[in-house]
């Protein structure tokens, strides 16, 4: 079974709605991780419209587990987690307008500005994971830039679910597959994320190779109704 990693990103969204203290997302990662939860992870966005810096420092000091840093392959984060050494960085594309991660990052058609982030992360002893569509192109330019790590986007599948099940998502799940053997087969490491739900996650932990899966928002919107803990301990019997 893989392991899940708690993304907390929206429940900073829900602190900078009021730009008030609460909830924090300290606290959230604290008990997702009494829950059970193997990691947190946290977007440290460009224009900061949830996680702060200080955010991710506090995090870097109390976080038990592994502490997965997603951030765009630029000057100014790839020093930021030099600065803070999470456990795992992992590189995803970003756009200002975006309400969330669109897509996968584009590894093929940037070799020049995504190998050297990756070499720099690397030498400093950061797991180095990049966000990819599932295609073979990706997974390809991810191994010959150096990652240690893919992590495919899942939401395509997600969206062929929620739109007609399993049956109406199954090619999608095959691309995963063939995206997930093709990882292994050149000895990349194997995460996943992205849209994924209580109700999609099932066959998603059966991806040949998958260490961990990174859900956020379906888990952070469950809390409010719940609690953190319960969420998370939901979660994971539904990866079982």
């Amino acid at each position: 079974m893989p392991e899940l990693c708690v993304n907390i990103d929206h429940v900073a969204t829900l602190r900078q709605a009021r730009g008030e203290d609460e909830p924090q997302p300290l606290q959230a990662a604290r008990l997702a991780e009494k829950a059970g939860a193997a990691g947190i992870t946290v977007h440290l966005r460009e224009d900061r419209r949830h996680i702060q810096d200080a955010d991710v420092k506090a995090l870097r000091r109390s976080v038990r587990g592994k502490l997965n840093l997603e951030m765009a392959a630029t000057a100014e984060m790839v020093a930021i987690a030099l600065r803070v050494l999470p456990d795992e960085a992992t590189l995803v594309p970003e756009k200002r307008r975006e309400l969330t991660t669109e897509g996968g990052l584009e590894v093929a058609g940037a070799p020049r500005k995504i190998g050297p982030a990756v070499a720099r992360l690397r030498k400093a002893g950061i797991v180095t994971s990049l966000f990819i569509n599932p295609e073979a192109r990706q997974v390809r330019a991810a191994a010959s830039a150096g990652a240690d790590f893919v992590e495919l986007h899942t939401g395509a599948y997600a969206g062929a679910f929620r739109k007609g099940g399993r049956k109406a998502a199954r090619v999608e799940l095959e691309r995963l597959r063939a995206a997930a053997r093709l990882a292994g087969s050149l000895g990349l490491g194997l995460n996943a994320g992205h849209g994924l739900t209580y109700a999609n996650v099932g066959p998603v932990c059966r991806l040949p190779g998958l260490k961990d899966l990174n859900i956020g928002h379906n888990i952070v919107a469950r809390a409010v109704v719940v609690g953190m803990e319960q969420a998370v301990g939901e979660m994971i019997a539904r990866m079982q």
